[in-house]
């Protein structure tokens, strides 16, 4: 009985605590979502919309995570193998930390301070997240090279339909 009850109970957990795949697969970014607020590693505020159009034309991921988030942190080395087998690629990191002293005490911690970062300061629920159906991290999103999203929703860079989203997108800058 104890086994049969245990069993229930992992099995709610998974259920109710696991990320929710979004519904619907979208494939570009609202006004609202671009309009939002987002912080560099220097303090300086900028718009999701700002931070797209830096890296206009090329192929971008973007990484949400947070420092307290164990899976985050379980996919970084991963993540890093992602980026060199595919050089080209541009990587930013949007981070979910709860305080700005959190935020970069784990860039330092997990060695990914000399990448781009940004810290959602207003939190969680924001318009850019809201908008992208965040509900859970880790979290990836293939941003084109022309700023539309190529693939909306993957929990972790060793998920195959990443590769090969970024192998398409190579083969239509050629």
């Amino acid at each position: 009985m104890k086994k049969i009850f245990s069993l229930v109970i992992i099995f709610i957990s998974c259920t109710v605590f696991s990320q929710k795949v979004p519904t619907v697969n979208k494939t570009s970014f609202s006004k609202e979502a671009l309009a939002q607020k987002i912080t560099s590693q220097n303090g300086k505020k900028l718009s999701v919309s700002e931070v797209l159009k830096q890296h206009e034309g090329k192929i971008l991921i973007i990484d949400f995570w947070a420092s307290w988030c164990r899976d985050c942190i379980l996919a970084l080395p991963s993540t890093k193998e992602l980026k060199e087998k595919n050089p080209e690629i541009e990587f930013v990191y949007f981070s979910l930390d709860r305080s700005h002293e959190q935020w970069k005490k784990g860039l330092e911690k997990y060695q990914i301070a000399e990448n781009e970062n940004y810290w959602f300061d207003e939190g969680w629920k924001n318009n850019f997240n809201n908008y992208i159906d965040l509900n859970w991290v880790p979290r990836f999103i293939i941003v084109d090279q022309k700023g539309g999203i190529a693939k909306y929703y993957a929990i972790s860079p060793t998920d195959p339909e990443m590769q090969k989203t970024i192998d398409l997108l190579k083969s239509k800058s050629l």
